[in-house]
C-alpha cells in the first residue's frame, strides 16, 4: 500500500488528482500496489480531495465519521461513501459500508465523543432531510427527488420532514395538516 496524503489539508482537488494520475503514469509495477489517501479538512477539501484520489487510481481512503481529525478534521466517511453512491456513474467504484447505518454510527459516535454533528452538516445533520422553504417543501411533498439526491432511507433516516416557518407556502401547511 502506497499512501499519499494531503496532511495539512492545503491541495485543490485537480492538484491532488494529478498527484495520483502522475503516480500512476511514471512508477513501474504500480499496480502491485494499492494506492491510499488520507486527507485533513484545513480548506474544506478533505472529501473533494479523497474522490479526486479515488478518480486517479486510489482504492483506499482513510476518513473518519463525521470528519473527526486534527485540527479541521479529516474526510468525512459518509460524505464519500454517498458520492460514491450517487454519482456511481461518473465515479464507478463501490464500497461494502451499509449506508442504511450511516446516520446511526454518526450519533454513536457523537454520543460517544461528545463532539456533537452541527444541524446543517452533509448527509447526517440533523437540517439534511429537513426543508423550511416553501418552494423546496412543494418540490418535495410532489416528488421527492426534485430537492433531495439522496433518499433518507438509504442513510437510516426514515422520512425527509417539512419544517412549517414563515417562508413556507400553502402546499407545506396542507401536507402538515394531513398528517
Amino acid at each position: 500500500t502506497i499512501n499519499i496524503p494531503d496532511t495539512v489539508g492545503y491541495t485543490l482537488p485537480n492538484e491532488f488528482g494529478s498527484i495520483f494520475k502522475s503516480v500512476k503514469n511514471n512508477v513501474s509495477n504500480i499496480d502491485k500496489a494499492i494506492l491510499s489517501t488520507h486527507t485533513h479538512n484545513d480548506l474544506g477539501l478533505a472529501v473533494a480531495n479523497s474522490i479526486a484520489a479515488i478518480q486517479e487510481g486510489a482504492r483506499q481512503v482513510e476518513c473518519t465519521i463525521n470528519g473527526l481529525g486534527e485540527r479541521a478534521g479529516n474526510a468525512a466517511l459518509e460524505e464519500i461513501v454517498m458520492a460514491l453512491k450517487v454519482k456511481k456513474d461518473l465515479i464507478p467504484f463501490h464500497t461494502d459500508i451499509k449506508t442504511q447505518s450511516i446516520t446511526k454510527a454518526s450519533r454513536l459516535v457523537s454520543s460517544i465523543t461528545g463532539f456533537s454533528v452541527q444541524p446543517n452538516k452533509a448527509i447526517v445533520g440533523a437540517n439534511a432531510f429537513a426543508h423550511s422553504s416553501g418552494i423546496h417543501q412543494d418540490g418535495v411533498i410532489k416528488k421527492r427527488e426534485t430537492y433531495e439526491i439522496i433518499n433518507p432511507r438509504d442513510v437510516g433516516v426514515n422520512e425527509s420532514s417539512i419544517v412549517l416557518t414563515a417562508r413556507s407556502g400553502r402546499a407545506a401547511l396542507a401536507y402538515r395538516a394531513k398528517k
